[in-house]
């Protein structure tokens, strides 16, 4: 199994994306989340949010498109029909809500072979409007020899 392990380093260009109100609710509502502060506006704002917060796991959604550009670098010559999920991790600083946009950019940490399976792992930093870092996401892809 062939691995680019120059890639390492490589970052992408920021994407950004505008949360909003409906799709925290849509989010929350399809993973079984119901705190009020996902779903109520009243509810959040009466606990001194100004809108909707997203639950946790809502990184997923803005760091989706980020990630993806990573993913599908060819440079990286990945063979996505054997593409396992090895690993996803998450650090979060300020709560997001509904009116941020979150700023996502990716880079290729770890590009490895073991064991006849290649390892890519890649990490996301999140910052809303306001310059802060929101979420920060490792991403551990393997791929299993052909």
């Amino acid at each position: 199994m062939r691995v680019n392990a120059d890639a390492v380093g490589k970052t992408y260009p920021p994407v950004t994306y505008a949360v909003g109100r409906e799709k925290i609710r849509e989010y929350a509502r399809a993973v079984g989340e119901t705190h009020p502060l996902h779903l109520d506006l009243e509810a959040a704002r009466a606990a001194g949010h100004d809108d909707l917060v997203a639950p946790p796991m809502f990184a997923t959604v803005y760091t989706s498109e980020a990630i993806a550009n990573a993913l599908f670098d060819p440079e990286l010559e990945i063979d996505f029909a054997h593409l396992l999920h090895a690993g996803q991790e998450f650090a979060w600083g300020p709560l997001v809500a509904a009116g941020d946009e979150i700023s996502t950019e990716t880079e290729v940490k770890g590009v490895s072979e073991r064991g006849g399976m290649a390892f890519y792992v890649f990490e996301t930093r999140s910052t809303n409007q306001r310059g802060e870092l929101v979420c920060t996401g490792t991403w551990t892809n393997a791929v299993r020899e052909g």
